[in-house]
């Protein structure tokens, strides 16, 4: 059975698993994993692929994989991108959804951490490009600047994010207010996801680039 992305939003099954994966997160003090986030991934992943002449069915596809790839944090985590994709599998199984989709999409949620992450097929390239570029202020929970660690203080400093994409370049551009948060400090703790993105945008026969305040970086 052909699943949509239509279809795996409105699952309630689904956006229970996001919920409570966020509360979790919440609980541990991170920035925002909810349905803003995964909303945004699922739309930025497929719009890459489609930009880039992939087919509407892989590109829905990563839409499906960007709108389910962070509910293994409702177990923990860590290894929540292999938890996640255990669930995905037993979620899109039960949907009776095709044998060769399901293995697209759980292979992109199984490798979208950094930790363990490769872009193994375009989908899991798209979904890495996705989620990696999600970074702005909004994802910001706590309200107390005095307790803000580097996360917080990266995070809350991006007022502008922008994903750029042609079929020669992803470029990720953004506007940093610097009195919170060096450039430098960017990169303390991107710089890892920022090569990850040059390894996927490789894998989909682009190149990546970032741009903060009009200063091309990479």
């Amino acid at each position: 059975m052909v699943i949509t992305y239509e279809q795996i939003k409105k699952n309630d099954k689904v956006n229970t698993y996001i919920k409570k994966a966020d509360e979790s997160l919440i609980a541990l003090g991170y920035t925002e994993h909810s349905f803003a986030h995964v909303t945004k991934v699922a739309d930025t992943a497929r719009r890459i692929l489609l930009t880039l002449g992939y087919s509407e069915r892989e590109a829905e596809l990563a839409a499906i994989a960007g709108y389910l790839h962070d509910i293994g944090n409702v177990i923990n985590r860590i290894d929540h991108a292999q938890s996640g994709a255990v669930m995905a599998f037993r979620i899109l199984d039960n949907m009776e959804a095709d044998p060769e989709d399901i293995a697209t999409i759980i292979t992109a949620i199984g490798n979208h951490d950094e930790h363990t992450a490769f872009p193994v097929n375009a989908v899991a390239a798209a979904l890495i490009l996705a989620d990696k570029t999600d970074v702005r202020y909004t994802r910001v929970r706590n309200q107390d600047l005095s307790t803000y660690d580097i996360h917080d203080r990266v995070n809350y400093s991006v007022k502008e994010t922008e994903v750029l994409v042609d079929k020669n370049e992803i470029c990720l551009k953004m506007t940093i207010e610097t009195k919170l948060c060096s450039v430098m400090d960017y990169f303390e703790i991107f710089l890892g996801r920022m090569t990850l993105c040059r390894r996927a945008a490789e894998k989909l026969g682009v190149t990546f680039s970032l741009m903060i305040n009009g200063q091309k970086m990479l």
